[in-house]
C-alpha cells in the first residue's frame, strides 16, 4: 500500500511519486528489475548528451524544459543506488574489508563533463523564466549542484556494486573518494519535502525532486574525486553502499545465487488460447418472468472520500517518470477534474455507508437476511468487509455474507446476486458497493488520473404486492480474450505491485462489451409495453463513470447521443464498483431524476467482467449523504458520521 499524506499546508502529498522505492519483494531475477528501471527511470530520461545536443540546438523554450531534463536525468544517473542502497561517506580505515552486505560502487569518470556542465549553466542564465524566476532558481541552484558535481557517466552503470574486497581486488577500479567529511552535511528531512509549497504546480513537484535528489548525495561534492583503492588514503572518506532494507538484502543474494523462484508474469499463460465463443448466448435475466419474488429498491446511501483531489493536486505531485502533462490536459483526456480520496480503510466507508442505507429504509439490522459487498480494492481477506460489516451492524447471523470481487461491474453482479438472495430468505438485503484505490495506484500517471475512493448502499428488498418492480434486467459477463482480461491488473509485480491500466485493451473491452449490451437491448421488448425496444423505454443512461472522453466516444459510435448520458466523473473520478450507485445518487442530486424513471446501468471493466442493469429509481430513495470529517479522520481515524444535506456537503467539500 502507498497511502497518501496530507502535508502542513493542507495539501495531499504522494510519497511513492519521488521517493523511487520499489518493492523487492516481488522482484527474483536482474532481468526483472532491470525491465522496470529501463521503463520508470530511462524511458523519459535524457542523457548528458543529450541535454548538450538540446542546449546547442536552442530546443529549450524556457528554464522550465531544462529543469524537468536535469530532473530526469538525475533520476536516471541514480537508479540503482537509490532504489537499493542508502549511502553512508565512511572513514577508509573504518571500512569493513570482508563483510557481503557493503559494497563500493565501481565509477567511470564521465567524458566531456566540462563541457556539458558549462553548457547547462549557460543556458539556464539565457533562457526566460516559465513561471517564477525566484522559484526556478532555488530549483536550478539543488539540481546544479548536483549535476556539475558527477563525476561519473551513468550508461553503463551495473545495478549490483561489488563488495569492498572485489573493489579492492580490481586494481584500476574507481570510485567515490573525499579528503573529509561532515556528518552534519545539511540534508532535507522528509516533512521538509512533504510541504513543499511552490504557487505553480508543476514547479511544487520539481522542488521535491530536487530536494530528493540532493539528498542522494549526503557529503560535500565540490571536494570529491574519483580514486582506485591504491590511492586511497587510511584518512579519506569514500561512500560506502548498504543494502536499504533486508528485501533488498535478500534480492542480492537472489541475483549473486542465481536461485531460480521465478513466477509466471502476471496476466501471462505459458501458451496463448484462442477465446471461443459460448455455444448459445446467454440471454439478459428478465427479472419479473425468472422470478417469483421482485426485487424493490428500498434505499440508496452515498459516502464520499473526505479529500478532494483536484487535477492540480496530480500535477504537484508528478513523478519523474511522468511526460509532462497540465491539470486541464488531464481534464481534456479523461474528463476528470476531481476525484475522492479517503484516509479510511475501505471496510470503514461501507460500513458507514451500509449504516446509512439502513436508516433510510427504516430497516432494522436483525432484518437482513444477506450482506453482499462488491468490492475489488479490500484491504483485508479474513474477515471479508461483508462479513466484519454484519458483525459491526449486530447482526447475529445472516443467510449469506460475502464479497464479490467484479470490479467495474459490481453493481449489475451486486444486483443479480441481491434478486437471487431475496428469492431464498424473502427479506431484504444489503448491498454495498465500495472501492478505495489512493493508496494502490503508486506513481503510475494513467490511474492516478482516473481512480478514487467511495462507497454505495442499497436495500433491495422483496417488493410489496401489486407494487411497481425496480429491477426490470439484469445481465453479467466475463472473460474474453486474454489481452483484455489482463487490461488491469492489481497487485502487479511488474509494476511494483501498483495497479496497472493498459488503455488500448480496455477501450477494446468496453467497445465489445457496449456493443452487446445495446444489442440485446434493441432485441428485448419493454415489459410494460412490448411494442417498444428495451432500448426505446430507456429514460436516461447512468455508465459505469470510467473514463468520460473514452465512454463518449464510444458511445457515439454506437448510436447514442451525449444527453441521453449522465455523468459526475469530473468531480468523482472512477470509484470502480461503486461508480454507477454513486452517479445514480448524483443525478437525483442534480434534478436530472426528479421522478421515478428507468435507468440503463452498464459497467465494464478489469478481468473483462461486464454487465448491467435495468432499474426504476425512484428519487424518494436517495439518503442524505454521510460526511466523513476530513480534521477527525486524520487526528482521530475512523471518523464518527455526521448526518447532512446535499447542500451541507458542497458547503463542506468546497464544491
Amino acid at each position: 500500500m502507498k497511502p497518501f499524506v496530507i502535508n502542513s499546508h493542507g495539501r495531499l502529498v504522494f510519497p511513492a511519486n519521488f521517493l523511487g522505492e520499489l518493492d523487492f519483494t516481488v522482484l527474483d531475477t536482474l532481468e526483472q528489475f532491470t525491465a522496470v528501471i529501463e521503463r520508470d527511470f530511462e524511458a523519459k530520461a535524457p542523457t548528458g548528451t543529450d541535454i548538450l545536443h538540446r542546449v546547442e540546438s536552442g530546443s529549450y523554450p524556457s528554464r522550465f524544459e531544462l529543469l524537468r531534463d536535469l530532473g530526469q536525468n538525475l533520476f536516471w544517473v541514480n537508479r540503482y543506488s537509490m532504489t537499493m542502497f542508502d549511502k553512508r561517506p565512511t572513514r577508509w580505515r573504518d571500512v569493513p574489508r570482508h563483510r557481503d552486505d557493503v559494497f563500493l560502487p565501481v565509477l567511470t569518470p564521465w567524458e566531456d563533463r566540462d563541457r556539458k556542465v558549462a553548457a547547462v549553466e549557460r543556458a539556464y542564465q539565457e533562457l526566460p523564466a516559465r513561471w517564477t524566476a525566484d522559484a526556478e532558481d532555488r530549483v536550478f541552484a539543488l539540481l546544479f549542484d548536483v549535476f556539475r558535481h558527477k563525476l561519473h557517466h551513468a550508461t553503463e552503470l551495473p545495478a549490483i556494486k561489488p563488495t569492498v574486497a572485489e573493489f579492492t581486488a580490481q586494481p584500476d577500479a574507481l570510485t567515490f573518494v573525499m579528503p573529509e567529511h561532515d556528518p552534519d552535511h545539511h540534508l532535507f528531512t522528509i516533512d521538509e519535502i512533504l510541504d513543499a509549497d511552490e504557487e505553480v504546480p508543476e514547479l511544487e513537484a520539481l522542488t521535491r525532486w530536487a530536494m530528493v535528489l540532493h539528498n542522494l548525495y549526503p557529503w560535500d561534492g565540490s571536494r570529491t574525486t574519483l580514486r582506485s583503492a591504491a590511492d586511497i588514503g587510511p584518512d579519506d572518506f569514500v561512500v560506502t553502499f548498504h543494502p536499504r532494507d533486508r528485501d533488498v538484502r535478500a534480492f542480492i543474494d537472489r541475483v549473486k545465487q542465481d536461485r531460480d523462484t521465478v513466477p509466471a508474469a502476471a496476466g501471462t499463460t505459458s501458451t496463448p488460447v484462442e477465446p471461443v465463443a459460448p455455444r448459445t448466448p446467454y440471454p439478459p435475466v428478465r427479472v419479473r418472468e425468472a422470478f417469483a419474488v421482485q426485487p424493490a429498491l428500498e434505499a440508496l446511501a452515498v459516502v464520499r472520500g473526505e479529500h478532494v483531489c483536484d487535477n492540480v493536486d496530480v500535477i504537484r505531485n508528478t513523478s519523474f517518470s511522468w511526460s509532462p502533462m497540465s491539470a486541464e490536459e488531464i481534464a481534456r483526456k479523461t474528463g476528470i477534474r476531481q476525484r475522492r480520496y479517503s484516509a479510511r480503510d475501505p471496510h470503514h466507508l461501507a460500513l458507514d455507508a451500509a449504516r446509512a442505507a439502513l436508516a433510510k429504509s427504516g430497516r432494522a439490522p436483525d432484518e437482513i437476511g444477506a450482506v453482499l459487498v462488491s468490492t475489488c480494492t479490500s484491504n483485508r481477506q479474513i474477515p471479508s468487509i461483508a462479513c466484519w460489516v454484519s458483525g459491526e451492524l449486530g447482526l447475529e447471523q445472516t443467510h449469506t455474507s460475502m464479497d464479490m470481487v467484479a470490479a467495474c461491474a459490481g453493481l449489475p453482479y451486486g444486483l443479480a446476486e441481491a434478486v437471487r438472495q431475496i428469492q431464498e430468505v424473502e427479506r431484504p438485503v444489503l448491498l454495498v458497493c465500495v472501492e478505495k484505490f489512493s493508496d494502490k495506484i503508486g506513481s503510475a500517471r494513467t490511474s492516478r488520473m482516473i481512480f478514487g475512493d467511495g462507497a454505495a448502499a442499497m436495500v433491495v428488498a422483496p417488493a410489496a404486492d401489486g407494487a411497481p418492480v425496480d429491477v426490470e434486467v439484469l445481465q453479467t459477463y466475463a472473460s474474453g480474450p486474454a489481452s483484455e482480461v489482463n487490461s488491469i491488473i492489481w497487485p502487479n509485480p511488474e509494476f511494483d505491485n501498483d495497479i496497472t491500466v493498459y488503455g488500448p485493451e480496455v477501450k477494446s473491452l468496453v467497445q465489445r462489451y457496449l456493443d452487446q449490451m445495446l444489442g440485446e437491448l434493441r432485441d428485448q421488448t419493454d415489459p410494460d409495453d412490448p411494442g417498444r425496444t428495451l432500448l426505446e423505454s430507456i429514460d436516461l443512461i447512468v455508465p459505469h463513470q470510467a473514463n468520460k472522453t473514452m465512454i463518449l466516444d464510444l458511445a457515439a459510435k454506437a448510436g447514442l447521443s451525449e444527453d441521453q448520458l449522465y455523468f459526475n466523473i469530473e468531480s468523482m473520478g472512477n470509484v470502480s464498483a461503486a461508480s454507477i450507485p454513486i452517479a445514480v445518487n448524483d443525478a437525483v442530486r442534480d434534478g436530472v431524476i426528479t421522478r421515478p424513471q428507468r435507468i440503463f446501468a452498464p459497467g465494464f471493466g478489469a478481468g473483462a467482467v461486464g454487465g448491467y442493469a435495468i432499474l426504476r429509481v425512484d428519487p424518494a430513495i436517495v439518503a442524505d449523504e454521510v460526511v466523513l470529517d476530513r480534521v477527525e479522520t486524520e487526528r482521530m481515524g475512523p471518523a464518527q458520521p455526521v448526518r447532512t444535506t446535499t447542500d451541507d456537503v458542497q458547503v463542506a467539500f468546497g464544491d
